[in-house]
């Protein structure tokens, strides 16, 4: 079974960083621009049933270029990343997030804060992530460069998409 899963996010958040760490496990200090969209593909096993996750790494959002909503076409889940020492990028995420929900519904998708290795630096507070957490924002705290924490995320949106649930929001959002 194979299901297709974007990141979204703006430029330099670590959406690439963060596949190739999942994927094959290595992490590279060179910053790799994405043009368009990078397609990887690396096979889990969820509740003893092995699942193909097809990774659209989608390039980043700037005030030049945009969600391109024909890539989320057919996307079981996606995962929003924003970089714990930029708290503009956690406000792009969750823009995204509405245009993604308008674009595909309510398919299950992770909140990703990468950059967890840079703490000293860390300029979101644990409070906007706890009230994201209460409207039943699945979040996870991430080093792309360490490792911390991106297996589990990519795991648990991968239970997600097999089990079919739903991540909904509460209302309001």
């Amino acid at each position: 079974m194979q299901k297709k899963i974007c990141l979204l996010g703006t430029f330099s958040v670590g959406k690439t960083s963060l596949t190739e760490r999942f994927v094959r496990s290595v992490f590279s200090e060179r910053y790799q621009t994405t043009v368009g969209v990078r397609i990887h593909k690396r096979a889990v096993a969820v509740a003893n049933q092995m699942l193909d996750l097809i990774i659209w790494d989608l390039a980043g959002e700037d005030e030049f270029v945009s969600l391109r909503v024909s890539y989320l076409r057919g996307a079981s889940g996606y995962i929003l990343v924003a970089d714990g020492t930029r708290p503009e990028t956690l406000d792009n995420a969750i823009d995204l997030q509405h245009r993604a929900q308008d674009a595909l519904g309510d398919v299950p998708f992770i909140l990703i804060v990468n950059k967890a290795d840079r703490s000293a630096d860390w300029a979101i507070g644990e409070d906007v992530l706890s009230e994201l957490e209460r409207k039943k924002w699945l979040l996870y705290r991430t080093s792309a460069k360490t490792g911390q924490g991106v297996e589990d995320a990519f795991t648990r949106l991968a239970g997600e998409v097999l089990s079919g649930q739903v991540v909904q929001l509460a209302s309001g959002d």
